[in-house]
Formats: structure tokens, sequence, C-alpha cells
């Protein structure tokens, strides 16, 4: 396990080059862990990013029962055959769930095959609420019962069997979906879901769940169609490549003037997340698999066709993901021109903007949505300061600023970065990069 107690230290100005290779996709990984306890057959389930968040999952699952053996740092066999869910109430097995939001995914599958789970108040980062109605009302419409224990910090639900039903989702929740879709593969009868989510990670999780037996229709859409079986079988996976860190690196690239190309990208799911960043200036290239990042002197952000000033904004999928927001809005800053970030969902997301302020960047931060972006057009650097990794992607968007800074800046609480990057100091480094962890 990495230490939570670190900093990092990142000498600046020394542009990358090479050839570097995207973990597999932690939204990605935390669903179809989590899918292993649906059978009590083995599943085998390759390119696991060794990252916290995935680690401390796989701890959550170990303590229940399932029994995990690792083939190398990134694949792994998941067997379920033996979990004990009066372990769930265990202070070992309470005091792990709480440290990581994705734990709430252990409930559909729990649900499904033992009509019993916890639910627990989550950890995670630090931007805002992120309720979990759509993950309660699914399960309720799906004929679970939801009891908060009293004097705890946690919720008992229970319901078996768990009964199919339509239902439109209050909102295109990726993990409400993904929860919703887990347990409803055991539920009888048939299962409609409207308003779903339909990421790349959901799409992926459903082929999985179908090549476990499962029967759902309609996958890549908004609209699925579950049919209830009565068990599932153990299956082998291989979890795509991380379009969050495929957008990070096209970032680090521009603004740190570097040379990069990013291998076996899975480019056919990225959706417009190139075209996004294409938006902002940098020129990049689709060769075959790869991604391909030339040096940039300069980088010109477009306007959109009216003159107007550009905005970059998410939405859910196909629409520009929240989890690159931060890293758009600091490659920006080097960028020639101006760029409105508007982040929607999360109200806490952009208050690290504070750390590019004191770095010399100009952005004004008009609420807690929205900050406009002025470009330096490299005209001036940034300069190095110390500050502290509010959430994962903040904490990359600040390494990427340090990176490109002058002098040597500290970045602080840099557990936020491993909970979602894989060794990567050791990778950067690799590209010419020099940072140094600090206990």
């Amino acid at each position: 396990m990495l230490s939570a107690n670190c900093n990092f230290e990142i000498e600046g100005g020394r542009p990358l080059s090479g050839e570097i290779i995207p973990q597999g996709a932690k939204n990605e990984a935390l669903q179809v862990i989590c899918a292993v306890l649906l059978t009590s057959e083995p599943v085998t389930i390759h390119n696991v990013p060794k990252i916290l968040d995935v680690l401390r999952l796989i701890d959550i699952l170990s303590i229940i029962g399932v029994k995990v053996t690792a083939h190398s740092d990134n694949s792994y066999t998941f067997d379920a055959k033996d979990v004990n869910i009066d372990l769930l109430q265990t202070p070992e097995y309470l005091e792990t769930s709480g440290k990581i939001r994705a734990s709430i995914m252990t409930v559909g599958p729990l649900l499904a095959r033992f009509g019993k789970a916890y639910a627990f108040k989550p950890g995670g980062d630090k931007i805002g609420r992120r309720p979990l109605t759509t993950h309660f009302e699914g399960f309720m419409k799906l004929g679970a019962q939801l009891d908060q224990v009293s004097g705890k910090n946690y919720y008992e639900l229970s319901g078996k069997p768990l009964k199919g039903c339509y239902m439109l989702l209050n909102e295109a929740s990726v993990t409400g979906t993904a929860n919703i879709v887990m347990a409803a593969v055991m539920a009888k009868g048939t299962t409609t879901i409207f308003n779903a989510a339909c990421e790349p990670y959901l799409y992926q999780l459903c082929t999985m769940l179908n090549s476990m037996g499962a029967k759902i229709s309609g996958i890549g859409s908004n609209l699925l169609t579950i049919e209830g079986v009565d068990a599932l079988h153990g299956t082998t996976h291989t979890i795509l490549p991380d379009m969050i860190e495929i957008g990070s690196f096209i970032g680090m690239a521009a603004i740190n003037r570097s040379e990069l190309t990013i291998k076996n990208c899975a480019c056919e799911h990225l959706g417009i997340i190139p075209y996004t960043f294409k938006k902002l200036g940098v020129n990049l290239e689709v060769r075959n698999d790869d991604i391909f990042i030339p040096r940039q002197e300069t980088y010109e952000i477009a306007s959109d066709m009216d003159g107007s000033i550009l905005t970059i904004s998410d939405a859910p999928w196909p629409g520009f993901t929240p989890d690159l927001i931060s890293i758009a809005l600091v490659t920006a800053i080097q960028g020639k021109g101006s760029v409105l970030i508007h982040q929607k969902m999360f109200e806490s997301r952009l208050f690290f903007v504070d750390s590019l302020l004191g770095m010399g960047a100009q952005i004004i931060l008009c609420d807690p949505h929205r900050a406009t972006v002025i470009g330096l057009n490299h005209s001036r650097n940034l300069h190095a300061t110390k500050m502290s990794s509010p959430d994962i992607r903040a904490g990359v968007a600040l390494l990427i600023a340090a990176l490109s800074a002058e002098g040597t800046s500290v970045i602080q609480n840099v557990e936020q970065i491993d909970r979602g990057y894989q060794n990567i100091v050791e990778r950067l480094n690799a590209l010419g990069a020099k940072i140094c962890r600090k206990d």
C-alpha cells in the first residue's frame, strides 16, 4: 500500500518526450471488481490499475471472504464462493468501507445474490455533494427495503428476491446506473432503466455481465432492458485504458511543450475528448490506436463560430466528462486566447484554481461552477509554489501546472493523486520529468 502521508517535489520547466501507456480505467475497475460478488465462480480481470482506490476495494472484498489471487500487478482472479455477509458489520469492514466511495457499488451485487447489504456514507473526493439518491431509489423500486441503522453511519438494505420493474432515473448517474444494473441482473422478471448512464464504463460492465450469463440489451444507450436470471457464472474480462489519464497526458504535453505518444488508447471509446483538446489548440494525431502530440511552442484556443468566447462544459456521456474539466482548465493557462470552463456537476471542484492563481495563472473564478481562463500564450511561465491536492483530478491538474512552472513546487496530500494514478512518479520521470516522493 502506498504511503498516505507524503509530498511530491516537482522540478518544473523540463519538457517531456517518449511513449507512455495509460493504465486501466479506474472507474471501470471499481465497477467490474464489485461485479465479482454476483457469482460463486472465479472471475479473472486484466489491466487492473494498481491505485489506492482499487487496492482499498480489493481489501473490502477480502474482508468479507472473497479470495483474491494476484497473477501480476494488474491481473487478478476473484473467487466470491465463500462470501460471509455476517462480516459486513465488523469494525474492520466498516472502517475500510468508509474510506472509499466505491464501497457503495458492493450494495447492488450483494442485494442481488444475498438479499442483504449495507451502504455507508462515503469518503473520497472533497468536491461537493455527491448524493446517493439514485442508488437508493433504484433499489427500492426493485423491492429492497432501506433502513437507517440507529446511531450508526450506515444504512441497511434487504430484500430477496428483487423484482424487475420500469424506472426512470432522476439523473444519469454512472455509479447509480452500474449499481442498479448489478442488482437487477438476478431480479425476477424484466427491469427497464431509462435515462441510464451510457459511459464506456457501463458498456464494459454490461458486456462483462452478459459474458457471465446476464441478459442485458440496449448496451451503450440510455435505455437498458434486463431480463433477470437465476445465477451468473465466471468469466474473464479486460479493462479499457483510462480515458481520464489519456486526457491528462494530452494536457500535460501541450502546456509543457512536450512531444508524447500515448500508446494503446482504445480511441474508439474516447468520444469527444480528442476533439475538445483540439478546440483548446492542442495539435494531436490519432495513429491507429495511439495518440501522438507533437511539441508546440504555442497553441491557440478556438472561438465559437459566432466569434464569442469558447465554453467548455461537462455533460453526461457522450458529452465531455467532468473528470477532465480540471485538466482542460490547466491546459488553457498557456494557450493563446480565452475560454470559459463550466463545471456543472460538482460545486467545489474549481476551488483548486486558488493554487493556480498563486502560480501566476490568469483565471477569474466567476462562481463555484465557472472560471474564465485568460491564456498566457507562454508570454511568461508559471512559478513554483507549495500547494495541496483536494481531489484526484485537481491533484493531477496541479501536477501538470508544476511540471511547466519555473522552480521546484511541492504538492501535499498526494494520496488523492495516488487514488487514481498508478506509479505516476516513476512513469513521468521515465519521460524526463524530475519528481521526488518525500515522506
